[in-house]
């Protein structure tokens, strides 16, 4: 398969369809998590539709002494990359293409979901995205657009905003890719030293033992409802405790408090070891949130959840965030 690399939004038009058309939006620098949703897309799209990959650097989602400037342009790579992954085109349009007349006067508000952890640290960063996402889908009209859940609040926001202002097209999530580390793939992990990147992985481990507090805690309560209801529940409840803690030490011993309070701890005790690293973590946040809105959740909450963390590590800074499900006790 030969990729083309087409500039205008009429060259795209000018395609002729048959199938269904998949687009994949990236800024460019693609790595394998972009090749993964270029998989998928491909898979989605079948051998009769078509795949197209957006690259382009949107000016409005970078905030005052973010790095626009310096973020990576590796268009020829970006091309072999698509290739590969099965892509029949990469839309890669100018910012005159994008925004004719320079920045645009009417511009798609976030609202408050999109004030919340990136949108309070990065004001009005949300609104640039949206606004570019919404401009690319007109501009290339697809069936499906495909997103990365590293990325779980814009993934959010574009499923509220495709819902809430009617458009139509199906919105995919696409599970976070990481590298061997468990570092989640970025293309800002380029700009990391090898002593930046030893501190970086400090997201991803408070995730996981976020996540395995997370699973030692309903293992224990699945285990807890099986044990009828009788006069010697408390004894079989403390026998699972025992059992489990001796099958996992680590897990269970710091498995009080529990439910998203647990999960929170477990986290929090690995960034606040990264902090004091050489280089140090900076923490932007660490939430557990409600996916559909994005607030902190409760501790009796029940359904799908988002741990989800920020930090810097030298000047570069970092996101990502693990799904998590609390069930209802019965």
């Amino acid at each position: 398969m030969t990729t083309t690399l087409l500039r205008t939004a009429d060259e795209l038009h000018a395609r002729v369809r048959g199938g269904r058309r998949a687009v994949v939006m990236t800024m460019g620098a693609l790595h394998e998590g972009h090749a993964t949703l270029i998989r998928d897309a491909r898979e989605i799209a079948g051998p009769d539709g078509e795949v197209v990959v957006t690259v382009f650097v949107n000016p409005l989602q970078f905030g005052k002494g973010e790095d626009l400037d310096r973020y990576p342009r590796t268009l020829d790579a970006d091309l072999k990359i698509a290739e590969l992954a099965g892509a029949d085109v990469v839309f890669a349009p100018s910012a005159d293409e994008v925004y004719p007349g320079g920045e645009p006067q009417v511009r798609i508000s976030a609202g408050p979901m999109g004030e919340r952890l990136e949108g309070a640290v990065r004001p009005g960063h949300f609104d640039g995205m949206l606004t570019v996402v919404a401009k690319l889908l007109h501009l290339t009209r697809p069936d499906v657009a495909l997103y990365g859940q590293k990325d779980a609040q814009q993934l959010a926001l574009i499923r509220r905003m495709v819902r809430d202002l009617n458009f139509g097209v199906e919105i995919v999530g696409v599970p976070t890719v990481r590298e061997e580390d468990g570092l989640a793939l970025s293309s800002r992990n380029r700009y990391l030293s090898p002593e930046e990147r030893r501190t970086a992985l400090a997201l991803s481990q408070a995730l996981f033992a976020g996540s395995d507090r997370h699973a030692a805690q309903e293992a224990l309560r699945a285990r807890a409802r099986e044990v009828p209801a009788t006069h010697a529940r408390a004894e079989a409840l403390s026998a699972i405790g025992e059992s489990r803690a001796a099958a996992d030490t680590h897990a269970v011993a710091k498995a009080v408090p529990s439910g998203p309070q647990g999960v929170r701890q477990a986290a929090r005790l690995v960034l606040d070891e990264a902090v004091r690293l050489q280089p140090p973590l900076s923490l932007d946040y660490l939430a557990l949130v409600d996916p559909s809105d994005f607030t902190e959740i409760e501790d009796d909450f029940t359904g799908e959840a988002v741990l989800a963390v920020a930090a810097r590590v030298g000047t570069t800074r970092l996101i990502d965030n693990i799904p998590l499900t609390f069930g209802a006790a019965s």
